[in-house]
């Protein structure tokens, strides 16, 4: 006890934390050293259980490690024979019992700091649950458990980098999911070599796919349980990031950003009309800008009936110039608004939409086509339920409009052909980013196009490999 309390102060440094609690108790009649973190653990049930063990009356020829391990009053108690994992329970936030004969002990009383489940901003329905991944791994597992009553699900625990220690749940149900993907998972979770990830799973991403400079997402970030959970049923895998309020789904697709909880919380009709008008709006977020530029600088390709589409004046600004600047203008308010407080975010709204963007049509800065398509534009780009996706199809919406301006109709075509080719390039853990249009399989196009009921017979998607795909 003596030789872990000096290496304890000098690991911890003496008087240098104020929050590492070092303290001389007793269990029963044994002297042990306790070691806990102030703040993570819950003090209330700590106080309890060191009341309770502070009894001198205890009349037994056991010895210490049998008393702890079957005499203690608590559940979570687990032995350590590595000092490396038994520090990394300490700062995780279990106290630590250090007894006489240098066995270590400790119990999970962690009590982390932060909200209550509550339902994410950005994945609102108008029916549904309303409860939310919190940054308390514990509770986002639960929440996960409290939908899926089964044995076979798994959370894989593993600790990642070398000073944050950060743990990370591989959430899976054994016997549903690909061996192969988990394998691949585990393995890349192992070359990680890193200090930190305060960036929590957006760091994880990147790590364990190589994202690069790819704009477009690999993985699929939800905040919402229920949507984590479906997807364990289909065979994908979810991986919970302490500290963060949202999980990993792989592997997904580029229709798989564009579902929303929504639409299975209306009638199958209802659903398939908000999903084809989900996709009508991805489609005109990307193409409509640079078409109707196109259309503008060669109005010869216009038919009489299509006429009013075209700028009804010129200004001093290239027609580019105009779309430009207000389109990194809709960015800026887009800033904005994430940096303002709430209670001020509806006036500065309302000032840019009417006083500024009236004054700048008033004073020549813009013709008023330009604001029109700028802003139905931003409006549709709004609609994509993936904030990822959204931003990239700003990104490839650019390209198209760079690409039309400097090449005319041949730069328009060439950006698709492009922008196709390098989506179709694309294989997160090795699924086509397009699948079922590329490669093309025909029922699982109809089942992403439309919502079926739920009694329907779907198999479980191909993509994930599930070693079995029906459903029961």
């Amino acid at each position: 006890m003596s030789e872990a309390e000096e290496y304890l102060k000098e690991k911890f440094g003496v008087n240098e934390s104020y929050d590492v609690g070092i303290l001389h108790t007793h269990l029963y009649e044994f002297p042990v050293l306790l070691v806990y973190i102030n703040g993570l653990v819950d003090g209330l049930v700590l106080t309890e259980l060191l009341t309770n063990v502070q009894d001198n009356n205890w009349h037994t020829d056991l010895d210490e490690n049998r008393v702890m391990e079957h005499y203690f009053p608590y559940h979570a108690i687990t032995e350590y024979d590595s000092k490396e994992k038994w520090l990394a329970a300490l700062l995780s936030g279990q106290v630590t019992f250090i007894l006489k004969n240098g066995s270590v002990y400790t119990i999970d009383v962690r009590s982390y700091p932060g909200r209550q489940p509550e339902e994410p901003d950005n994945e609102k329905v108008v029916r549904g649950s309303r409860d939310g991944f919190t940054e308390n791994i514990v509770q986002n597992t639960a929440l996960i458990r409290r939908r899926i009553r089964d044995t076979d699900l798994r959370f894989e625990l593993h600790q990642v980098s070398n000073l944050g220690q950060t743990d990370i749940a591989i959430t899976f149900i054994k016997g549903i999911a690909n061996e192969d993907n988990l394998v691949q998972i585990r393995d890349r979770l192992k070359q990680i070599n890193h200090d930190g990830f305060t960036m929590t799973d957006k760091a994880l991403e990147e790590w364990l796919f190589k994202q690069g400079f790819h704009p477009l997402p690999f993985v699929r970030f939800t905040e919402r349980p229920d949507i984590a959970a479906a997807h364990l049923l289909e065979g994908h895998i979810v991986i919970v990031v302490d500290t963060s309020p949202s999980v990993i789904i792989v592997p997904t697709t580029l229709f798989h950003h564009l579902q929303h909880a929504e639409e299975y919380r209306q009638a199958p009709i209802i659903g398939t009309v908000a999903r084809q008008l989900r996709y009508l709006g991805v489609l005109l977020s990307l193409f409509l800008l640079p078409l109707w530029y196109l259309l503008a600088k060669h109005p010869e390709f216009l038919p009489k009936a299509l006429e009013f589409l075209g700028p009804k004046k010129l200004s001093e600004i290239p027609l580019l110039l105009q779309i430009l600047l207000a389109d990194v203008g809709i960015e800026f308010l887009r800033l904005a608004a994430i940096h303002t407080p709430t209670p001020l975010s509806t006036a500065m709204g309302i000032i840019a939409a009417l006083v500024i963007g009236q004054m700048a049509v008033d004073v020549g800065l813009f013709i008023p086509e330009v604001i029109l398509y700028t802003a139905i534009t931003a409006i549709f780009t709004f609609a994509i339920p993936s904030y990822e996706l959204s931003i990239t199809t700003k990104i490839f919406r650019l390209f198209i409009l760079l690409s039309t301006a400097a090449f005319g109709v041949n730069g328009f075509f060439i950006a698709l052909v492009i922008l196709f080719w390098y989506v179709c390039s694309v294989k997160p853990l090795n699924v086509p980013y397009l699948w079922p249009v590329v490669p093309f399989f025909p029922k699982a196009f109809l089942r992403i196009f439309i919502r079926f009921p739920m009694p329907a017979d779907a198999k479980r998607p191909f993509i994930t490999r599930a070693p079995v795909r029906k459903r029961s």
